[in-house]
């Protein structure tokens, strides 16, 4: 199945691609390696504001890591000149999750966008990761991913 195949399969449409909201682009590529900016989690449009540990459940969270990666996917789809097939492999995520000192659940608030990449990808999807807890992330937001691909 293609990812185009299995994106319809998902019932997952993507989204415009987002402007950036400071001095920075969205990609930027050197040979055959993209590298995304940080995707902030949004709800309805707008940015889903929370605190994990505080305010939100992992779950919760997941679900707000799940929908960055959709938003990712869109990106990188813009990076490829509009062809996902043109990725080889996706190489790195780094996750930022705004939750409480006490709260440890980070990776698995992380799995919410790596399950799905995963899903879409096959192999091809199998990354390397790395998931913080900080303090806070522009706008209050929830979660914030980047990511690094690979284009063939």
């Amino acid at each position: 199945m293609s990812v185009y195949e299995k994106l319809k399969a998902l019932n997952i449409q993507l989204p415009a691609v987002a402007a950036p909201a400071a001095a920075y682009v969205m990609h930027a590529q050197t040979g055959n390696t993209v590298f995304l900016s940080g995707h902030i989690a949004k709800k309805d449009g707008k940015v889903w504001v929370g605190q994990l540990g505080k305010n939100m459940e992992t779950a919760e969270g997941k679900e707000a890591a799940r929908l960055i990666a959709i938003d990712l996917l869109a990106t990188l789809q813009d990076a490829c000149g509009g062809d996902l097939t043109r990725v080889k492999r996706i190489v790195k995520l780094m996750s930022l999750v705004n939750s409480t000192s006490e709260f440890t659940e980070q990776h698995l608030v992380t799995n919410g966008a790596s399950e799905l990449i995963g899903e879409i990808f096959g192999e091809q999807g199998k990354h390397a990761r790395s998931a913080f807890g900080v303090a806070q992330i522009p706008l209050g937001a929830c979660v914030e991913i980047e990511m690094i691909a690979e284009l063939a």
